[in-house]
């Protein structure tokens, strides 16, 4: 019997038709593993990119201008807010988080996928603007339990701080309905499998191959001296 194996140079769908970018918008309460479910992603899907944000809060020790955010005073993030600079944004514990707009339409035209790391109101401001190219998939823990551990863990917070997280939590929680997809992490390969089937699923829709009849008409077109 014929076997066949995968050439390491195996190309991806859209490298063959044009398609336009998709808008993988990941949200959960805080601990349930979205911040390590998307280095994950961005780690293994190559043409998948992280939208940076811009926010007004302090930079964290390591964190880098650019890479990890964009950091911003109070003033200049407001006044890009008034000059519509953002897709969305939103004010947290006291801060302003948004989402620039320019070089993810950029991105998204370019037909490359990007990867934001938001919370659903920044996913709401965004659905009712792009909802053609947003695809939204909420993380849920286990349990209660298991998240109050895992904010105990990171040993980052007080045990005030991990209170006012942990009531936050459950509102967030309670906006799972508002996601096309929900995925619960209780095995974090598997979340990633999941949520790796779901952006093979939505990069192959119909509507997003810009390039299919192009590519379908170049197949099917007689050579002129037939």
């Amino acid at each position: 019997m014929e076997q066949h194996s995968i050439s390491k140079s195996h190309k991806r769908h859209s490298d063959y038709i044009k398609h336009r970018g998709i808008m993988l918008v990941i949200s959960s309460p805080s601990g349930a593993g979205k911040t390590t479910i998307s280095r994950h992603l961005l780690e293994e899907e190559k043409y998948l990119h992280i939208s940076i944000s811009a926010t007004t809060r302090p930079p964290r020790p390591a964190e880098i201008d650019g890479k990890d955010y964009y950091f911003k005073t109070h003033e200049k993030f407001e006044q890009m807010i008034r000059d519509d600079a953002f897709l969305e944004h939103a004010k947290v514990f006291g801060n302003y988080y948004g989402t620039p707009r320019e070089p993810v339409e950029t991105a998204l035209a370019e037909g490359k996928d990007v990867l934001f790391d938001i919370d659903w109101q920044g996913a709401q401001q965004i659905l009712q603007t792009n909802q053609n190219d947003v695809v939204t998939v909420f993380i849920l823990p286990p349990s209660i339990h298991a998240l109050e551990e895992r904010l105990h863990t990171r040993a980052q917070d007080s045990e005030e701080v991990i209170k006012i997280r942990m009531n936050k939590a459950l509102d967030e929680m309670s906006h799972w309905a508002e996601y096309k997809y929900v995925v619960v992490n209780d095995d974090l390969d598997k979340a990633l499998a999941d949520i790796r089937s779901i952006i093979r699923s939505e990069r192959l829709r119909r509507s997003r191959q810009k390039g299919l009849h192009e590519f379908i008409n170049s197949m099917v077109e007689k050579p002129e001296d037939v």
